[in-house]
C-alpha cells in the first residue's frame, strides 16, 4: 500500500483517542479564524471557541499575540527561536513532549503551528488529521475547562532553513533547481479574483498549487493523490522548494504535504506576498503562467 514516506508528522482521531490522556503528550489547540476583508483577510482569535469545547487536556496556542512577533507589521512573523522557546515553556511544553496541534478551524493553523515547533527544533510533533471536526465526528469527549500546565524551560535549536526573507526569494527567481509555489488559490494567484493583497498577482516564475487541492472534507488527500498533486508541479523532483502565500500560513500546507511525501528541502517565506507587495521594486506577475 502507498504510503507517506513520514506518516509520524501526521496522526488520526483514533491514534490521539488512545493517547490523549498520556502525561507526556501536549496537546495544542492552534485556532485563529480568517475573515475576508479589503485588501486580505482580517483574523479572528480561536480563543472563544477553544473555551466552548476542545479536546480534554489541550491548550490554546495564541499564533495572533504570543506566537507571533507582532512588530513586523505584516500580521504573522515567526518569533525569534528565544521568544519562540519561551512561549513552548509557558504553555507547558518541553522538549521530551510529544505534541498533538489540531485547529477547530483550517488545517492551515495546525501546520503553521507544525512549522514553528519544527523550526524550534522539536522533532515529536504531529498534526491531527481532521482537526477537531473530525474528533467531534467519532463522537469523541469535550472539555471546556482550561487546564494549566506546569511551565517548562524550553531551549530551542533552531532550523533556519525552514524560513527564507525576500532577499532570498527574490535570488531564487533566477536560481535553478528551486521551485517556488505560491500556495493561494487561482485567482488570486492569477490577479483576477476580487481579493488580492494590494498589488495583484504572483511572484514572476512561482508555480501554483492551491492548498485546498491537497485536502479532501478536511484530511490530507492519501499518499497516491498527494504525490500525484506535488509531482505535477515539480515539487518532489526539485532541490529546493520556496512556497508562499498571503502571509506565510497557508503556505505552511504545501511545505506540511512535501514533508510528509518526504520532500524535506522546504523552506516558507514568512513575509509572503503581504511583505512583497510593500516594495513596489518587487515585480509581479498576472495570469495563469509562472
Amino acid at each position: 500500500m502507498d504510503a507517506y514516506r513520514h506518516p509520524q508528522f501526521l496522526t488520526s482521531v483514533q491514534a490521539l483517542a488512545e493517547q490523549y490522556l498520556d502525561s507526556g503528550l501536549r496537546i495544542v489547540d492552534a485556532t485563529v479564524f480568517l475573515h475576508l476583508a479589503e485588501n486580505g483577510y482580517r483574523v479572528e482569535s480561536g480563543w472563544e471557541a477553544y473555551c466552548a469545547g476542545h479536546i480534554p487536556g489541550a491548550v490554546f496556542m495564541d499564533q495572533i499575540r504570543s506566537f507571533s512577533d507582532t512588530s513586523t507589521g505584516l500580521g504573522f512573523s515567526r518569533p525569534s527561536p528565544d521568544a519562540l522557546a519561551e512561549a513552548l515553556g509557558t504553555l507547558g511544553i518541553g522538549p521530551e513532549h510529544r505534541v498533538v496541534i489540531y485547529s477547530s478551524g483550517h488545517v492551515m493553523w495546525a501546520t503553521r503551528a507544525w512549522w514553528l515547533l519544527r523550526y524550534a527544533g522539536h522533532d515529536d510533533v504531529a498534526v491531527l488529521d481532521g482537526g477537531l471536526e473530525a474528533w467531534l465526528a467519532a463522537n469523541q469527549p469535550v472539555a471546556t475547562d482550561r487546564p494549566s500546565l506546569p511551565p517548562q524551560t524550553y531551549r530551542a535549536s533552531p532550523r533556519p532553513e525552514l524560513f527564507v526573507d525576500k532577499d532570498e526569494v527574490a535570488r531564487s527567481m533566477s536560481t535553478s533547481g528551486v521551485c517556488t509555489i505560491n500556495a493561494l488559490s487561482p485567482e488570486v494567484y492569477a490577479g483576477t479574483g476580487a481579493m488580492h493583497y494590494g498589488r495583484r498577482g504572483h511572484i514572476p516564475g512561482s508555480l501554483n498549487l492551491h492548498y485546498d487541492e491537497l485536502l479532501e472534507n478536511g484530511h490530507f488527500k492519501a499518499a497516491s493523490a498527494l504525490r500525484d498533486e506535488l509531482k505535477a508541479q515539480g515539487l518532489l523532483d526539485a532541490e529546493r522548494v520556496i512556497a508562499y502565500c498571503g502571509g506565510g500560513i497557508s503556505a505552511t500546507v504545501d511545505g506540511f504535504a512535501c514533508q510528509l511525501l518526504g520532500q524535506e528541502a522546504v523552506a516558507v517565506y514568512d513575509g509572503s506576498m503581504a511583505e512583497w507587495v510593500r516594495d513596489a521594486s518587487m515585480p509581479l506577475t498576472t495570469g495563469t503562467k509562472p
